[in-house]
């Protein structure tokens, strides 16, 4: 079959890292279906491995890919949830210490076929194009459960997305604004703080700029570069949730005192269960909210959507298509 694999880790290059072409699936583990892909979309953690990061060099080559849907042997079209929990574990997967995604222990999704466990497909939406489906299962999930599990947000709330083009800072626009929050964005680019508000966001701002009034939650995806904008920003009480770090994870001031005298809440987030992917494909049905994407490729053309997302000029998805 044909995949985009990570061949060996490349810390400082990763896309000399980065291989389209053959790929030998192996054996299925027990218990687990083969699901012939149709589209899949790229994630900074597909980046990260080509860097090494969670992906050491002993399991390398490996298929990257955590976001696709496809077709199974029955013919049920079905939307990956690619969190893998250790054998035995029960309950929230996301806290299995010993969990892993799809592209780190087991093939991705990046290729014409993979192996999945039985468990972790969900019916595709058949109102839902298979090129928005694969959008759905990292970015927008992880979206999806920072807004509404960790954020502990209401409807009329005021949430600050700090970066306005990633995967996940559209997806919580999107989502946010679908469900009554007031939606703030920050960026360094104006032309993606404009693309923003166009999607559901109520203002945008400058990277760092003093905002109007302080925000009820933060989603936190910058890290380093953005943390005490983030604290500074919020309301005594209010939320940080953080999901990432792209900045680097130590910030130059920590910001404990403010943090503990204004009692704010940092809440970390990872990611999303299975049930809840079922309710986000759920919301965006019901809601008919369609996933902002950058650009669609066939998957011979990986290596151009690698290199747009390590050059950051990505506002959404980037979205590559299996088959004809």
């Amino acid at each position: 079959m044909i995949a985009a694999y990570a061949a060996r880790i490349s810390p400082d290059d990763p896309l000399s890292a980065l291989e389209v072409g053959a790929f030998d699936l192996p054996p299925a583990p027990p218990g687990w279906v083969k699901v012939t892909m149709v589209a899949g979309s790229l994630n900074h953690h597909d980046v990260f491995s080509l860097r090494g990061v969670g992906l050491p060099q002993d399991r390398v080559p490996m298929v990257l890919g955590c976001d696709g849907v496809g077709t199974t042997d029955d013919g049920d079209q079905v939307v990956l949830h690619t969190v893998i929990p250790s054998p035995g574990w029960a309950g929230d997967e996301t806290l299995d210490p010993k969990r892993s995604l799809l592209s780190e222990r087991y093939p991705g999704t990046l290729a014409e076929e993979v192996w999945v466990p039985s468990a972790n497909l969900v019916p595709k939406p058949s109102g839902m194009t298979a090129s928005h489906a694969a959008c759905v299962s990292t970015a927008w999930l992880t979206a999806y459960r920072m807004l509404f599990v960790q954020a502990r947000v209401r409807p009329g709330d005021t949430v600050l997305v700090q970066g306005a083009g990633g995967g996940v800072a559209t997806a919580a626009v999107q989502l946010g604004s679908a469900a009554g929050l007031r939606m703030w964005v920050t960026s360094r680019d104006e032309t993606k703080g404009r693309r923003a508000v166009e999607l559901g966001a109520d203002q945008a701002f400058a990277s760092g700029e003093r905002l109007p009034a302080r925000v009820d939650a933060v989603l936190e995806t910058v890290g380093a570069a953005t943390w005490s904008h983030s604290i500074k920003s919020l309301r005594p009480g209010g939320t940080v949730v953080i999901v990432g770090a792209t900045s680097g994870d130590a910030p130059e001031k920590a910001e404990l005192t403010r943090i503990f005298f204004q009692q704010m809440r940092i809440q970390g987030s990872t990611m999303g269960t299975r049930q809840e992917l079922g309710q986000l494909l759920a919301f965006m049905t019901e809601q008919r909210i369609e996933p902002m994407i950058d650009s669609v490729r066939p998957l011979a053309e990986a290596k151009d959507a690698f290199a747009k997302m390590v050059g950051g000029d990505v506002f959404g998805k980037l979205v590559l298509t299996m088959g004809d």
